[in-house]
């Protein structure tokens, strides 16, 4: 998506002409020689089947981690027990498939299955961790440049400091506390039951709807794994739907750009670089639009790399996008009703408002806003000198300090 967009100044508030050469996106519907209206119907229709698929397979994943634990989804995720192994499954499970809403989405599932919420919000703070993986890659792409590798590994590594800083304050605030799980189960306790108010009526009004209409494929689904016996028949049913979501997050993604990269690039332009909250509230349109933050996020690299936006402009585009893909997970939590549907919320609404206590506390207070633009101009500026730095960081962060912290709890 990075080549469609122009690199327009930071003070246009419209998109100018695509560059000579640049690569156009293609629907997969275009490949059937739809055009013009009926080619955009289509597009939306497969947006539509796309969500309708995800919710279902995240029902699909609670219904199959509830036949594979048998009830002791507990004893299961002992290994998990401990909150710093939790947070390393997030994080490498998300940079494993590239998708923290493919990692939000799996987790809201596995809690409405039993899950423990203790082990899934630092599953979901892992996330945020694990998401940043992607556009710290794209920057590797500029490393012949000296000094555009620079502004764009700074600009990368800004989104890593700021969930790296998050983390490292919520984390202990919930393990003492339980701000996230105390906040999130009385969200879900006003916006879910019979008790709740109109809100609640509404949600459950709407997850009764969607459950009903989902229940048919999910049985299918379920019955086409029925021939393996006990547990297995679990696993394969959580395997089906992990391989679903990671299939249609890319479909929607792949449809959402071509439907919306016309109006994602007016809000870039016309927003990043006029302040913070126009800077957030551009992060979260957009990756709303197209439904990930790593898009959103991979898109500004070459922008920051070329000099079209600073680094104080970038910084709170990516606190925005932090917040726009926690729907992915809100829309997944309706695959459930009752109990279930409550715990689901329950999980979506923990990674929203993990994201949004993070801006607010990070980057609203003025002393810690400052550390992870410190950090990452730091960090670019001992990449650009040294190209093993970026290798260090990208390989210590993402994959050997996750995997060594998982060894020693295991082993201690």
């Amino acid at each position: 998506m990075t080549d469609v967009l122009p690199q327009a100044s930071v003070t246009s508030a419209a998109p100018t002409a695509p560059a000579e050469g640049t690569k156009r996106l293609v629907s997969p519907f275009e490949r059937l020689g739809l055009s013009g209206r009926p080619l955009r119907t289509a597009n939306w229709l497969g947006v539509v089947v796309g969500v309708y698929v995800l919710i279902t397979a995240v029902e699909l994943i609670g219904s199959g981690f509830k036949v594979a634990t048998g009830g002791t989804a507990e004893s299961l995720f002992a290994f998990a027990a401990n909150p710093f192994v939790a947070l390393m499954v997030g994080v490498l499970f998300t940079a494993a498939t590239q998708s923290s809403s493919t990692t939000t989405s799996v987790t809201v599932g596995l809690v409405a299955g039993g899950l423990p919420m203790s082990i899934a919000i630092p599953m979901l703070m892992g996330a945020n961790i694990g998401t940043t993986l992607t556009n710290t890659l794209v920057s590797l792409g500029m490393v012949r440049d000296k000094e555009s590798f620079r502004r764009a590994f700074s600009a990368a590594t800004v989104h890593d400091f700021f969930n790296l800083i998050a983390v490292a304050i919520f984390l202990p605030l919930e393990l003492a506390f339980g701000v996230l799980q105390r906040s999130s189960a009385w969200l879900a306790d006003a916006s879910s039951g019979s008790d709740g108010g109109f809100v609640a009526t509404i949600f459950s009004g709407l997850g009764t709807v969607v459950d009903t209409l989902t229940e048919p494929l999910a049985d299918l689904l379920a019955w086409s794994t029925s021939f393996l016996p006990g547990a297995w028949h679990g696993v394969a049913m959580i395997v089906l739907g992990i391989g679903l979501i990671l299939a249609v997050i890319n479909w929607l993604g792949r449809l959402l750009k071509v439907l919306m990269v016309g109006r994602a690039a007016e809000v870039l332009h016309a927003s990043v670089g006029r302040g913070p909250l126009t800077g957030i509230a551009s992060g979260a349109a957009m990756t709303v639009m197209v439904q990930s933050s790593s898009t959103t996020t991979s898109l500004m690299i070459p922008l920051a790399g070329s000099g079209t936006f600073s680094l104080k402009q970038i910084y709170p585009f990516t606190v925005g996008a932090n917040i726009g893909t926690t729907i992915t997970a809100l829309i997944a939590a309706f695959a459930f009703t009752g109990v279930e549907g409550t715990l689901a919320l329950q999980a979506a609404y923990v990674h929203l408002l993990f994201n949004i206590f993070a801006a607010l506390v990070v980057f609203g207070m003025p002393l810690l806003r400052q550390l992870p633009l410190r950090g990452a101009t730091w960090l670019g500026n001992v990449a650009a000198t040294n190209k093993l730095w970026a290798a260090a960081w990208v390989l210590g962060v993402f994959v050997g300090i996750p995997l060594a912290l998982i060894g020693i709890t295991t082993v201690l």
